[in-house]
């Protein structure tokens, strides 16, 4: 076990977890129904994540297990656009422990507000960050150090993700210290950059097949995602 601190951060995360993967004939018959209690016992509410938010999560991870992609079942983080970017708006859970190991500030993508992202796109070039459902892949080096790729899984909304280089990496303009001077986090060319102190347990804890979600109320997602749909 260790703790992590910084930049308000205290989070105690095992380095001991077995991750167990999953199939479509493991997954359960209703991930909702299972985990949405979660909700309550976790206070997720207390700390701005929305339940619809939530709820969606758990029905788009449930769709990508019963459709028989791999994945490491234990794991759930949400970006949850409805928040500001100067809240802790992205979150890593343990959905077998009830455990939340991850609660930190996220970008978006300069075109896509300025505080509070509203516009969204699947385009190149856009910097606008996609929403929706991802698998996350391998790791690299570049320019921001080691990055995640993130796999687009809803055609027309972010199938396009790794054509357009959107990643998981860190920035040095995703800190509290921003927040104090301008009131909100700096923004990407579309990627949910994280803070310098924190991306690489959140990236080495995430990487490898686990289920990400982008969140916002966007009523052109709710009408054209079939992930979201129990």
């Amino acid at each position: 076990m260790f703790l992590l601190m910084g930049a308000g951060f205290t989070l105690p995360v095992s380095n001991e977890k077995t991750v167990i993967t999953t199939t479509a004939a493991h997954a359960p018959v209703s991930l909702v129904e299972a985990k949405m209690g979660l909700y309550e016992t976790m206070n997720l509410a207390s700390l701005g994540l929305s339940q619809e938010a939530f709820q969606y999560a758990l029905t788009g991870f449930n769709t990508l297990l019963n459709s028989g992609k791999k994945l490491k079942d234990n794991l759930l983080t949400i970006v949850d656009f409805s928040l500001p970017s100067s809240k802790k708006r992205l979150f890593v859970i343990d959905l077998q422990a009830g455990e939340l190991l991850f609660h930190t500030y996220t970008s978006h993508g300069r075109n896509s507000g300025q505080v509070l992202p509203t516009q969204f796109s699947n385009q190149s070039n856009s910097n606008k960050s996609s929403l929706g459902f991802y698998i996350t892949g391998d790791t690299y080096r570049g320019k921001h150090g080691e990055s995640l790729r993130l796999l687009g899984e809803e055609e027309g909304i972010n199938d396009n993700a790794l054509q357009r280089g959107i990643v998981m990496h860190s920035a040095s303009y995703v800190d509290e210290s921003i927040i104090r001077s301008q009131g909100y986090i700096g923004r990407s060319q579309g990627c949910p950059a994280l803070p310098t102190n924190i991306y690489k347990q959140v990236i080495s804890t995430i990487k490898d097949g686990s289920c990400l979600f982008i969140y916002s109320p966007d009523k052109y997602y709710k009408t054209h995602s079939k992930m979201i749909r129990a």
